[in-house]
């Protein structure tokens, strides 16, 4: 299983990666062309497969046949977000829904794919704008304050 922040910190490698390449002249950045409609929709049947356990940006590349960035680069291009972001919305989404069946903030971090539950708070806080158990209580009108 990859950290649930490793694909983000694979994602921001291959960009620095490229650019000391480039730098080097060791490798010339290739911009998106036709397939990157292709590419884009392939990377997110596989980030929607897996979204859960991960996946690192090396294991899509080589799935994908493809470089790592050009690949982000091709996915930001057609969808408008980065994958890494795309990927913490879906979890994001799964994790809403867990929480309004009931389940713990705790065992909701662990079931799609966070770290732990203050992995989930900080990501869920950042696009909810409100606690996982803040929302959790507001949302069934629990008066329990969940772990």
């Amino acid at each position: 299983m990859t950290a649930p922040n490793g694909f983000e910190a694979e994602s921001r490698l291959s960009f620095i990666r490229e650019r000391l390449h480039f730098r080097l002249e060791a490798l010339q950045p290739r911009t998106p062309g036709r397939e990157a409609s292709r590419l884009a929709a392939e990377l997110r049947e596989l980030l929607d497969s897996r979204i859960h356990p991960g996946i690192s940006l090396r294991e899509a590349a080589a799935i994908l046949h493809a470089h790592p960035t050009h690949l982000i680069r091709c996915f930001k291009q057609t969808h408008g977000l980065p994958p890494h972001s795309y990927l913490t919305g879906k979890r994001i989404d799964q994790a809403r829904r867990l929480l309004l069946d009931g389940h713990r903030p705790a065992e909701v971090a662990a079931t799609v794919g966070f770290h732990d539950q203050a992995h989930l708070n900080r990501h869920f806080t950042r696009h909810v704008g409100t606690t996982p158990a803040r929302y959790k209580r507001t949302r069934t009108g629990s008066a329990a304050t969940s772990s």
